[in-house]
């Protein structure tokens, strides 16, 4: 494993007109080529700028994976550039084809939608176990009165339960159970039955081995082939896998399958912008055909289907929730290692790490949102 800082720079004695241009957009941010802080830049080999302007976020990555830079704090660095909108500087002329899928194609149609699960999902539950809490919450966990990884994310499935009211005996339907954690939780503490859809087969065969031995109906399936109605209906971060050209199929699905007085509650990542193509990097090496939702979209997608009774932002959050599943992956590193290559390393550690900074930037953020299909009577209260 390499060290967080290389001890190979490149030498200052030549620069390029690219080379100039990048040192002075960093200082935009506070940040330093070679310099002395956490956050600043180590350059390891030549090029770097030139691959940052012609690709964008996608050259700044596979530089990082390639080991051309390094950093101390990588989620330091990518918060500083993040608010200082040091992207905006930046137009990559090279990805246009890249944001033209986004606008134009539909990344996430039927057949489409498997290849998350295949790529990332399925990467072995082993390495899960491994990263994320005991019960494999892979979203935002809640901070608010937490100390630990295992207290957040058990006191964020406690918070659905409670935004539901769920009751004994109501059936629940979790669209993108991920391995159950949710419906294993609200059946194990408030009584209820569930159904779980997901598009990993890793995850289906884990959580029926976990979970045998509660009523619990887990399905490999896409979200729209089902067609039954359930008292409530939870999708907890899923629907950042859905894409804009599906975002109404997808509010349609829940609104048939949700009874009447039933609440859905959706639990998204989303970003500010509805116009900001997906992270290109991202989009390669983590979460094929993802895409963050904005604001306006969700909107849209729900319009004259349901009534929203509650918007509930704890971006923030995200920002520990990473940073404490780097601390786990880093610690069980070792086991992988042999495996696992040393370029798997550092982008999964890029993954984590850029992520955090994107969230204590504020550049995305991370919404629950309570529907209703005619509006609760009297009104909803809000649950924190």
């Amino acid at each position: 494993m390499k060290s967080d800082t290389m001890s190979t720079r490149v030498a200052p004695d030549s620069h390029s007109r690219a080379d100039n241009e990048f040192t002075e957009l960093l200082a935009k941010a506070g940040i330093e080529v070679n310099g002395n802080q956490p956050w600043d830049i180590q350059l390891t080999e030549p090029g770097v700028p030139e691959r940052v302007f012609a690709y964008g976020n996608l050259g700044l990555g596979e530089a990082y994976m390639d080991g051309a830079w390094d950093c101390q704090a990588v989620d330091q660095f990518i918060c500083r550039a993040l608010k200082a909108h040091l992207e905006q500087h930046i137009q990559p002329s090279r990805l246009l084809w890249h944001a033209l899928k986004y606008r134009l194609l539909n990344r996430q149609t039927s057949n489409k939608a498997w290849e998350v699960g295949e790529h990332h999902y399925d990467l072995g539950n082993d390495f899960y176990e491994t990263m994320l809490d005991k019960r494999l919450t892979y979203t935002c966990g809640y901070w608010k009165d937490a100390e630990t990884l295992d207290e957040a994310q058990e006191a964020k499935l406690d918070l659905i339960c409670r935004k539901l009211d769920l009751k004994p005996g109501m059936r629940v339907l979790d669209i993108g159970c991920g391995w159950g954690s949710f419906m294993a939780y609200a059946t194990e503490h408030y009584g209820v039955e569930c159904v779980g859809v997901t598009i990993s087969k890793e995850q289906v065969d884990w959580a029926k081995r976990r979970y045998r031995d509660l009523p619990l109906d887990f399905r490999l399936q896409d979200y729209r082939e089902m067609n039954e109605t359930f008292d409530h209906i939870v999708s907890i971060g899923m629907f950042e896998h859905v894409g804009h050209k599906n975002y109404r199929t997808y509010m349609e699905v829940a609104h048939r399958c949700l009874k009447e007085g039933g609440k859905f509650l959706l639990h998204t990542i989303g970003k500010n912008d509805r116009s900001t193509p997906t992270n290109a990097w991202i989009d390669k090496y983590i979460f094929p055909n993802g895409e963050l939702p904005s604001v306006g979209q969700i909107g849209d997608a729900a319009d004259d289907l349901f009534v929203v009774e509650d918007v509930h932002n704890f971006g923030a959050d995200y920002d520990k929730t990473l940073m404490a599943w780097h601390q786990n992956f880093e610690a069980a590193w070792p086991q992988f290692k042999d495996k696992l290559s040393e370029r798997f390393y550092r982008m999964w550690r890029y993954y984590l790490l850029s992520c955090a900074g994107a969230f204590r930037a504020r550049d995305i953020q991370l919404w629950q949102w309570v529907l209703s299909k005619d509006g609760i009577e009297g009104g909803y209260q809000r649950v924190d």
